[in-house]
């Protein structure tokens, strides 16, 4: 069997997810975890999907084939796990140009790992402008300090409210 994670980029459109999957099982793979999502007119996807070696060629075939749609693959690579705990965040506060980098900073620099982020603006009662919203996930050590991290998001800036869940 070989495993693969994909990526899929192109113009959004009704059926498109209907046409990967009937794709994927035509080729009698296994369609395992994905994650997709609509942004700014395109289908954006990341796939994870096992299939017997004997289709792999065709089904990568048939899937670079779809119409406006493009298709990056890699192979899995085995996960090295480690005395570690996930801790989830979300950060609301005043949007502007580098918060997603400042973010990504605090998170590395207090020992974290980022496993997971969505972003977008929303929409605030009274504030009368969108505001940032970051959820996700961060894998960090067993003996963390979960204080260390909240203090190097708040540390981001007054505006931020910040919340962790262990």
């Amino acid at each position: 069997m070989r495993n693969i994670v994909m990526t899929l980029i192109g113009p959004d459109r009704p059926g498109l997810v209907e046409e990967l999957s009937a794709t994927v099982a035509r080729n009698r793979g296994n369609w395992e975890e994905s994650r997709m999502s609509h942004l700014a007119g395109n289908f954006a996807g990341m796939l994870r999907i096992q299939c017997p070696e004997e289709t792999y060629e065709d089904l990568l075939s048939s899937l670079r084939s779809l119409e406006n749609l493009t298709v990056s693959v890699s192979e899995e690579l085995p996960e090295i796990r480690h005395s570690q705990k996930i801790i989830s965040f979300d950060v609301v506060g005043n949007d502007r140009p580098g918060i997603i980098q400042e973010l990504a900073s605090a998170i590395v620099i207090s020992g974290g790992n980022v496993e997971e982020l969505t972003s977008n603006l929303e929409s605030a009662p009274h504030a009368g402008h969108p505001v940032f919203r970051a959820r996700g996930t961060v894998t960090v050590n067993e003996d963390f300090d979960e204080e260390g991290l909240i203090a190097a998001l708040e540390g981001l800036g007054a505006d931020l409210a910040v919340s962790i869940e262990k």
